[in-house]
């Protein structure tokens, strides 16, 4: 009579493995990279288990063993400095990891984002970067079913640690050149154009600004905020009906929220045949070289990209699973260049 073969448990294989039950259970779980349990440990787990004829679907969970060698992320488009700058450093300090780096720019199109999303973790992607997106939630969840770390760029979420701008320090500080730069009685004459007013970024500029005026003591009732998005023909639309209704007198301090409201607002310059800008001053959040070499005197804030992407592959890294730190970037103030006049 031949002898009925005793079932392997996983304390056979972790005694065979030379490791604990508990992280057989998490490798042959799939979840073994979540708990930072090492490739090589992995591998010897799951060759143990095939040798005692394990039988469990070790086919499928070996899949989750096989590296892509491929970092994803995504983002809303190239045309900024900012985020080209941050696409280059993403991929910079990818491949210093010995990674393929994949970005992929959405439109600011909440279906593409996270079909994107879908798409880069169906090909098992190493972790995602999610930047500039308005609400990563779903995207970060998405990742965290499928066991692959998810890390925000540009905004907080919830369900993953993010590294952010100080946005509402460095719209404080911008807010202060200006009001400091204008030579007026009574409340300044202020506007601020661009953005998205339920975009995370957006929202903590405006603060900043608030923050200057009643640092001042000043009331914030005479700000004017139109969160006009991010197309510059649109930005231009908007200010070209706003400079009408003012009766051809743009305001004497000008926030452009973003190189495209700035873009907007040279764009209304054109369109109105006259230098509008001349006789306002203006502060834009963001930094472009080129911008900076308009003789308009503008003053710009420029986020350290660089900083962002070395403290997102911090995040990913070194912060234990679960956690949602969100670490918050100085930005720098750049005066571009003086008026001729």
């Amino acid at each position: 009579m031949s002898k009925h073969r005793q079932k392997t448990t996983i304390y056979d294989i972790a005694k065979a493995a030379q490791t604990s039950a508990p992280t057989v259970s998490l490798v042959l779980g799939g979840s073994w990279r979540r708990y930072r349990v090492s490739e090589d440990t992995a591998a010897r787990v799951l060759a143990k288990a095939a040798e005692l004829g394990y039988s469990a679907n070790l086919r499928a969970r070996g899949l989750r063993l096989s590296r892509s060698g491929l970092a994803g992320m995504i983002l809303p488009h190239y045309r900024n400095r900012f985020f080209a700058g941050l696409a280059e450093h993403f991929e910079i300090e990818a491949r210093r990891r010995g990674l393929c780096p994949v970005v992929v720019s959405t439109q600011r199109e909440a279906a593409t984002e996270l079909a994107t999303a879908e798409t880069l973790v169906a090909h098992q992607v190493e972790f995602l970067f999610v930047a500039g997106v308005k609400d990563p939630v779903e995207i970060n969840r998405l990742c965290a079913n499928e066991q692959i770390r998810s890390v925000n760029i540009d905004l907080p979420g919830d369900e993953a640690p993010s590294a952010i701008s100080d946005n509402q320090t460095a719209a404080r500080q911008l807010t202060d050149i200006l009001l400091d730069r204008l030579d007026a009685n009574g409340p300044p004459d202020f506007a601020f154009f661009g953005g998205d007013e339920q975009d995370n970024s957006t929202i903590e500029r405006m603060a900043g600004v608030r923050d200057a005026f009643n640092a001042r003591g000043m009331s914030t009732e005479s700000l004017f905020f139109d969160c006009c998005g991010y197309q510059p023909a649109h930005i231009a639309s908007v200010v070209c009906d706003f400079h009408v209704a003012r009766g051809g007198v743009m305001p004497a301090a000008v926030f452009a929220n973003g190189i495209t409201a700035l873009e907007g607002l040279l764009e209304a310059e054109g369109l109105l045949g006259r230098e509008l800008m001349r006789s306002s001053v203006i502060g834009c959040y963001d930094w472009d070289p080129f911008a900076a070499s308009l003789p308009l005197g503008i003053t710009f804030v420029r986020q350290d990209v660089e900083a962002l992407i070395k403290a997102g592959f911090s995040l990913l890294e070194d912060s234990v699973e679960g956690e949602r730190d969100t670490v918050r970037i100085p930005a720098e103030i750049r005066c571009g260049r003086a008026s001729a006049d």
